[in-house]
């Protein structure tokens, strides 16, 4: 019987392990996936360094961004290639039949309820994997499309929460692995588009693809900030109002910033993770008339439009992704740590089985 090979983590800021373990018994409702690439997400990076606890104990798999293909189980999706949302909820309960099945409270995520994909194989439920159509893998390798399993869906779930009108300002703060997918979505979708970092070579590669201005606020105070993404929403002609704030650098800073860009009839989203508090006068949502939302994950139902903005070519990929051998991965958790990657690393099995 073949095996399956996994890297555990075993401890916080450890080595991770390998093991090597035999396939478990797979349910009528479950397919084995063998693993193309998992990509590692910010998530992964607060499992492993900064104390965020997994809802499974350790020893365990980390890696939730995952795309492969069934090799055994549900006959009507064997050898298909598919994407395992990162978020894999019930779809009977009350959230799920309002629409809100990416907060599930039965949700399983891979790699925090149950062993994910930094490995050769994961067992899942097969109800809401999403199959990849032949045009996307002509233009990409399967293993590149595994961030469409958070880092491009993500984005794209609170983007559309956000109820971004075409024309509308919308600015990205952080456009690292995550970001970047942001700022895009923003632009495809008709925004003006602003890009704020604190890396030069992050805000040349948004620029270079379309985005329409870029900030990098190292050494400027909030004040600063502010008043020049007012003199860039000018240049830009939009709006003074309505504007459309993407938090995604998952910085106490960049949160701070983002909540201090808030004016009349804004809509602040919070994507990006930190376990920092920071001090904000909440009554400037009331002032300004503003909305303060999150998001988690993306629900499956969405993922299909993801998918559709990749295959027809609206959205370029392959320059936001870096793969890397999975035999590697104590070495790319570590530079990654480091902030010492532009794009999304993407692990790729390379086990001797």
């Amino acid at each position: 019987m073949k095996k399956i090979f996994q890297y555990q983590m075993t401890g916080l800021n450890t080595d991770f392990k390998l093991v090597e373990s035999e396939i478990p018994a797979i349910s009528e409702h479950e397919v084995l996936v063998k693993i193309a690439g998992c990509g590692v997400c910010h998530t992964d990076i607060s499992f492993w360094h900064h104390g965020v606890r997994t809802k499974k104990e350790m020893p365990i798999t980390l890696g939730h961004e995952i795309s492969g293909t069934v090799v055994e189980g549900n006959s009507k999706l064997l050898d298909k290639d598919v994407i395992i949302p990162a978020v894999l909820p019930c779809g009977e309960c009350e959230l799920c039949q309002k629409g809100r099945s990416n907060i599930c409270q039965n949700q399983l995520m891979p790699g925090n309820d149950f062993h994910g994909g930094f490995a050769s194989h994961i067992v899942v439920p097969h109800k809401y994997l999403c199959p990849v159509p032949e045009i996307a893998l002509t233009k990409y390798s399967l293993e590149q499309l595994s961030v469409i399993a958070d880092a491009i869906s993500t984005p794209y779930q609170v983007i559309k929460k956000s109820e971004l009108d075409p024309g509308d300002f919308a600015i990205v703060i952080g456009v690292g692995g995550v970001g970047i997918y942001g700022a895009l979505i923003a632009k495809i979708l008709g925004a003006k588009v602003l890009a704020i970092d604190v890396d030069d070579t992050k805000l040349e590669l948004a620029k270079s693809n379309g985005i329409d201005a870029t900030l990098n606020t190292t050494g400027m105070d909030i004040k600063e900030v502010k008043s020049k993404v007012k003199e860039i929403s000018k240049d830009l002609g939009v709006s003074k109002t309505s504007w459309k704030i993407f938090e995604i650098s998952g910085t106490t800073s960049g949160q701070e910033l983002a909540f201090n860009l808030i004016t009349f009839a804004s809509t602040l989203s919070i994507v990006g993770f930190t376990m920092n508090k920071l001090e904000v006068r909440l009554s400037n949502l009331m002032a300004f008339d503003a909305k303060l939302i999150g998001t988690w994950g993306c629900k499956p139902e969405l993922y299909l439009e993801v998918i559709d903005l990749i295959s027809t070519g609206k959205l370029e990929i392959s320059q936001f992704v870096e793969t890397f051998p999975m035999s590697k991965i104590n070495e790319v958790f570590r530079d990654t740590l480091d902030h010492k990657f532009t794009k999304r690393s993407v692990l790729v099995p390379d086990f001797d089985e």
